[in-house]
């Protein structure tokens, strides 16, 4: 799948430094030096083997990995509008992605198959060690299990069939074929089902940046709703709402906060930026920008004109601003702007995984199972905290539908694709039952561009040279 092999030793040191697949291209291409740690060695004690996991995480948490997975996405729906020019990014704007676009390849495939290329090399690692204790050999295989499964969730939902690899085999994995996405969606439950069994729900770090147990839970409610298991994504998302580990912050203004207690899962900034924070001279690039300047990508007038009246939301996490003659909604549900120069820590991290959101699972889960009263109240628990008038308790099923749409919209947008995977994921309301709610809200917003291939991005074509066992999404040359 990649043109390139990855040498054991090298994963070993990928692990150890935390350095993202992109980033270390040259390391793994001209081999190891001659100190390089083993990967036996890397996985003999605690402490080396929890180093290794901890390597994964700083890995993942560069903003380049990360930015990519909101922004990308976002543009493609009718959510974000890039306000930088770039032909590669107006590809994403325009639903006209290219087979070469490099956005596509060095961003949402290399560095996701570099992630999961570490989780793979964690879990063999752990699995042959006979050194590691109980407690500890568990809750790395847990951490590890959820990072594959969420590295899974983001490959199947852009390109749908992918190659899935799952051991730490270079030669084998660099020649597989497609995996159908069932398969992978199968196998995304299946990690965070045993994901489980190993975690607790102790955090095994400050400011719940490592993965516990409700992290897999939270995850795994989500992978059950995107495959209309109903009754499970219901019971699992209940599982996290009612650990008694977390609450709706009722201050808008904190919820991003890196002591909330709304937040599930955050990855720990590296330089002191989350992807909505820049530096002071704007080399950050993102959702910010100093006073005046214009930033990069910023909501869409499609979905800032849908907002309920008085919906708090509106008021608190976007700022409609003039800026050079125009008006730009600037997404601010981060407050820590701008880092202040010579600050290398912020107050804010990239919240991966909050506790709103298992509401809205649960929420479109009862709809879809007919208990629409137990719905309208997890709904109302959402709109409470943002102003808004509760539900008519009357709503029959296709409007408790479209008011979980509403509130999803509202709540999760610029936060990880969220918008652009509801579209994909859910039927149309008004075309042949092939067809989506991507079909019925894009083709109406780029009508001479929109077609129904576009839900899948192309495999990237420097890849299927390289592998010929990859086949092409349709609707791509």
């Amino acid at each position: 799948m990649f043109s390139f092999k990855i040498n054991k030793k090298a994963i070993a040191i990928l692990l150890l430094s935390g350095c993202t697949l992109s980033s270390c291209r040259k390391l793994v291409e001209i081999g190891p030096p001659v100190n390089q740690v083993g990967l036996d060695q890397v996985f003999a004690s605690d402490a080396t083997a929890t180093s290794a996991i901890l390597g994964l995480y700083n890995a993942s948490s560069v903003r380049s990995v990360l930015f990519p997975m909101t922004e990308l996405p976002g543009l493609s729906s009718d959510e974000l509008q890039n306000n930088i020019p770039s032909a590669f990014y107006d590809e994403f704007g325009s639903s006209a992605i290219t087979i070469t676009n490099s956005l596509v390849e060095n961003t949402l495939w290399y560095n996701n198959y570099g992630s999961l290329n570490q989780a793979n090399a964690m879990l063999a690692g752990i699995e042959r060690s006979n050194t590691l204790s109980t407690a500890v050999k568990n809750q790395l295989m847990g951490e590890a299990r959820v990072w594959r499964a969420f590295v899974l969730f983001q490959l199947v939902n852009y390109f749908g069939d992918v190659p899935m690899p799952l051991t730490d085999d270079p030669i084998g994995n660099a020649t597989l074929a497609r995996t159908p996405a069932a398969t992978v969606w199968a196998q995304v439950i299946k990690d965070l089902t045993e994901a489980q069994g190993l975690l607790t729900d102790a955090y095994p770090s400050a400011l719940r940046g490592r993965i516990n147990k409700q992290v897999a839970n939270a995850l795994l409610a989500r992978a059950y709703l995107y495959t209309r298991d109903y009754k499970n994504a219901e019971a699992t998302a209940s599982l996290v709402i009612n650990s008694g580990l977390y609450s709706l912050n009722k201050d808008l203004n904190s919820v991003f906060s890196n002591t909330s207690n709304e937040i599930i899962w955050q990855l720990a900034t590296i330089t002191g930026l989350s992807i909505y924070t820049t530096n002071a001279d704007n080399s950050g690039g993102s959702f910010a920008a100093p006073a005046g300047t214009i930033p990069g990508v910023t909501l869409k007038d499609t979905i800032y004109n849908t907002f309920e009246a008085g919906d708090l939301r509106k008021a608190n996490w976007v700022a409609r601003t003039p800026i050079a003659g125009s008006n730009y909604n600037v997404i601010t549900k981060y407050k820590l702007r701008v880092l202040p120069s010579g600050a290398t820590t912020g107050t804010e991290f990239n919240v991966m995984l909050r506790y709103a959101e298992q509401f809205l699972i649960r929420a479109e889960a009862r709809a879809q199972l007919g208990a629409n009263a137990n719905a309208i109240a997890d709904l109302d628990s959402i709109r409470s905290r943002a102003g808004l008038p509760m539900l008519d308790n009357s709503l029959g099923k296709a409007a408790l539908l479209a008011a979980v749409e509403q509130e999803r919209k509202a709540e999760l947008f610029g936060e990880w694709g969220h918008r652009w995977f509801d579209l994909k994921r859910t039927p149309s309301l008004v075309s042949p039952a092939d067809k989506t709610r991507a079909d019925d809200v894009m083709s109406v917003l780029r009508p001479a561009t929109w077609n129904s291939t576009d839900i899948l991005y192309p495999i990237p074509d420097a890849q299927r040279v390289a592998n010929p066992a990859l086949t092409q999404n349709p609707g791509y040359k």
